[in-house]
C-alpha cells in the first residue's frame, strides 16, 4: 500500500493561552512539528505534547523559528548567519532534552513561519539553518519545499531532505505559498482540502490561485494545527487518503 506522512504544528500554546487541540491532532497525524519556545510553546506545555506524542507513537520534529514570540514567528528577521545558526542549535537542543525526558527523541527538523518561507530563496539564512542541523546531528532529516535553496544547502552538508506540501494553504503559480496577508491564503473546507490532498499525492499536481496547474513533490503533507477546524480538516484528510488506498505513515 502506498503511504504518505501527515504532519501538524503542535505545542504552540503559551502559559494559560491554548492554541489548537494537540491531543486530538496527535490521534490523527503521524508526525508532530513541536514548537521550541522561540515562536510559541512553554517548557511544561512542550513536555506534555512530547509525552503524548511518545505514547501514541507519533514522531517528534523540532519546529525551529526566528526569535519572535510576539509575532508568532511570522515576521522576517534579518539575523546574521552566526546568530541564526546558534538560535537553531539552541532550539533543537532544548527539544531534544524534552523529548528524551518524554521517552522519545527528535526525529527531524522543520523551520516555521517566516523562516520557512525566507529560506526558500534566501541562501545565507538557508545555509545557516542547514549548517545548524548538521552540526547537531547530520542524520536528522529536514522538511521543506522542493526546489528551495534550503534543500540545496541541506544536501550540501549531507542532510536528507523531505519534500512537503500543504493541505490547507493556497499556492502561487510559482509553486510557493500564498502570503497569509492575502485573501484565500488559508483554506477551510474539509472535503475540498481532503480531495485536494489526494490529488496532490497521486498526481503530483495542485491548482494554483490563478487556476493554473503546478507540479508538487509530496513526501509529507502538513495540516496546520492552528487553522480553523484543524481537527475536522485533519480527520477528513486522513479518511480520504485511507479511502484512496493510501496509508498514513511517518517518513522516518
Amino acid at each position: 500500500m502506498p503511504a504518505i506522512d501527515l504532519n501538524a504544528d503542535l505545542g504552540e500554546g503559551f502559559g494559560v493561552w491554548r492554541l489548537g487541540d494537540d491531543d486530538a491532532m496527535l490521534g490523527i497525524v503521524s508526525s508532530a512539528n513541536v514548537a521550541c519556545g522561540f515562536h510559541a510553546g512553554d517548557p511544561a506545555g512542550l513536555l506534555r505534547v512530547c509525552r503524548s506524542a511518545a505514547e501514541r507513537g507519533v514522531r517528534i520534529g523540532a519546529q525551529v523559528s526566528y526569535r519572535d514570540l510576539a509575532g508568532f514567528g511570522r515576521r522576517f528577521i534579518d539575523a546574521t548567519a552566526e546568530d541564526l545558526l546558534a538560535d537553531i542549535v539552541y532550539q533543537i537542543g532544548a527539544l531534544q532534552a524534552i523529548a528524551h525526558v518524554a521517552g522519545s527523541t527528535v526525529s527531524y527538523v522543520k523551520p516555521h513561519g517566516a523562516l520557512y518561507n525566507t529560506i526558500v530563496s534566501y541562501r545565507e539564512q538557508a545555509a545557516a539553518v542547514a549548517d545548524a542541523v548538521a552540526a547537531v546531528d547530520v542524520t536528522l532529516p529536514v522538511l521543506g519545499l522542493a526546489g528551495s535553496v534550503f534543500f540545496e544547502e541541506a544536501r550540501r552538508v549531507g542532510l536528507r531532505t523531505v519534500a512537503e506540501a500543504f493541505a490547507d494553504r493556497a499556492y502561487t503559480p510559482q509553486g510557493r505559498l500564498v502570503s497569509r496577508r492575502q485573501p484565500g491564503a488559508v483554506l477551510e473546507d474539509p472535503a475540498f482540502i481532503a480531495n485536494r490532498v489526494v490529488a496532490m499525492v497521486t498526481s503530483g499536481e495542485v491548482e494554483a490561485v490563478d487556476g493554473s496547474t503546478v507540479a508538487v513533490t509530496v513526501e509529507s503533507v502538513c495540516v496546520h494545527g492552528d487553522s480553523p477546524g484543524a481537527v475536522q480538516i485533519a480527520t477528513a484528510v486522513r479518511d480520504r487518503l485511507n479511502s484512496a488506498g493510501i496509508d498514513v505513515r511517518a517518513f522516518c
